[in-house]
């Protein structure tokens, strides 16, 4: 890998981290499922009159609307609101053996003995880290982090079947399509919004301003370019990058601390992920192609 293409995929896990603590700044002022419609509706106006009409696409894109966004993004915000971002980042994480799990159901990919051992490495973490006594009484919303985990593994297994699609038109559609029914459902389940969006302050707009416009539009783009161009067996080891940098934005971000339970329950996490996802070069998988999750 070239040394600029190595500061760039460090630089997109250090956004993808820094996203935990600019949405914890959202979550402080605006109801978390409010705030995903608003994040989504955003996106989508932005991305939406510069990409293509899914002609063909529609129902599966749908599907992934209410797995992604009415699924996997209210339960990760409504638990990371109750939780530091350390332990919802480690517990996000998750998703990998999820994702190894649903690839062997649905597309019969082989789990030999190396990749359950990594799986159970990860799974066991999380056990460790709900012991943490800040983290006992809110098993519930750790329950959610681990829930939206396999929410989001389960999107991977529906974008893949869509076949090749441009990431910027799935993420500008899905987007617009999940805005409507993630209002719908914050009406039902969440009070206040009116009085939470007249009160919210800069922290607010920086935090919808981060996800919409430097995840979306900057860190994906730059993502892409990066799987078009390197086989996803060089590029997947960098995600475990996104935890650190999660813990980092908690603690410069928020204040937060961490504890040693958590310190060793994240460690056999993501000693767990990195045998999940680090592979032998003789299996290396061939270069991506343009689309991406």
């Amino acid at each position: 890998m070239r040394p600029v293409d190595l500061l760039v995929m460090v630089f997109v896990m250090l956004l993808w981290g820094f996203n935990f603590g600019f949405a914890k700044w959202g979550l402080q002022e605006i109801p978390p499922i409010l705030l995903m419609a608003m994040r989504f509706a955003l996106t989508g106006l932005m991305l939406v009159p510069f990409v293509p009409l899914p002609r063909g696409r529609w129902l599966a894109i749908l599907g992934v609307s209410v797995t992604l966004g009415c699924l996997h993004f209210p339960l990760m915000f409504t638990g990371l609101r109750d939780l530091d971002t350390a332990t919802t980042s480690i517990a996000a994480q998750l998703q990998v053996p999820f994702s190894a799990i649903l690839a062997w159901l649905a597309f019969r990919d082989r789990l030999r003995w190396r990749r359950l051992c990594g799986m159970a490495l990860a799974f066991g973490g999380v056990v460790v880290i709900a012991g943490e006594p800040r983290v006992a009484g809110g098993l519930g919303s750790l329950l959610m982090i681990v829930g939206a985990a396999f929410f989001w593994a389960l999107s991977t297994v529906q974008i893949k079947r869509i076949g090749d699609i441009d990431g910027l038109q799935l993420a500008g559609w899905m987007s617009l399509l999940a805005a409507p029914q993630l209002l719908a459902i914050s009406l039902v389940l969440e009070t206040g919004h009116v009085a939470a969006v007249a009160e919210a302050g800069w922290r607010t707009a920086v935090s919808l301003a981060y996800m919409t416009v430097v995840i979306t539009a900057l860190s994906y783009k730059l993502w892409y370019k990066l799987l078009q161009r390197y086989a996803v067996n060089q590029v997947m080891p960098f995600t475990l990058l996104v935890p650190v940098f999660g813990i980092v934005s908690g603690i410069a971000m928020l204040g937060e601390s961490l504890s040693w339970t958590q310190v060793a329950g994240s460690a056999i996490v993501l000693a767990g992920v990195a045998i999940i996802v680090i592979r032998k070069p003789e299996v290396l998988e061939p270069r991506a192609s343009g689309s991406g999750s």
